[in-house]
C-alpha cells in the first residue's frame, strides 16, 4: 500500500539523504584506504537513491535483486540509456566488498565513485 503523498515524501527525503551521506562517506573511507568500504557505501548509495525512487513511483523495492527492476524501469522513464551502464558499475562496487583487498585499485574505485555521482544525479528527478 502506497504511504500518503505526505509520508511518501519524508520517507523519499531520507532515502535520497542517505543516498548522498554514503557516497559522502565512500570518499572518506577511500582516503583512508580502505576499499571495501569505499565500494561498499558506493553501492549503497546508488541502492539508497534507487529506493527512493522506487517510493516516489510506487515501485517495488523490497529485496537486493530488485534494485535491477528499478533501474531498468528508471533508465525507461527518465530515457536515459546510461543509467543502465551505470547500474552495473554500482553492483561492481558492491562486488569489491568481497574481493581480497590485494585485488582492489583505489584509482579504479574512485572513478566508479565518481560515476556514482553521475548515477545519483540521472536518478534524482525521478525521486522529486
Amino acid at each position: 500500500m502506497q504511504q500518503p503523498y505526505e509520508q511518501q515524501g519524508a520517507i523519499v527525503e531520507d532515502y535520497r539523504q542517505q543516498a548522498r551521506y554514503f557516497l559522502a562517506k565512500s570518499r572518506d573511507y577511500l582516503l583512508e584506504d580502505d576499499l571495501h568500504q569505499a565500494s561498499e557505501k558506493g553501492w549503497g548509495a546508488a541502492a539508497w537513491m534507487a529506493k527512493a525512487v522506487a517510493e516516489r513511483q510506487g515501485w517495488q523495492y523490497r529485496r537486493h535483486d530488485e534494485f535491477f527492476d528499478v533501474m531498468l524501469r528508471a533508465e525507461q522513464a527518465a530515457g536515459e540509456p546510461e543509467i543502465g551502464t551505470l547500474k552495473a558499475v554500482a553492483n561492481t562496487l558492491h562486488g569489491y566488498f568481497y574481493m581480497r583487498k590485494r585485488f582492489l585499485d583505489a584509482d579504479d574505485i574512485r572513478r566508479r565513485l565518481d560515476q556514482m555521482d553521475v548515477l545519483l544525479d540521472l536518478l534524482e528527478p525521478l525521486a522529486t
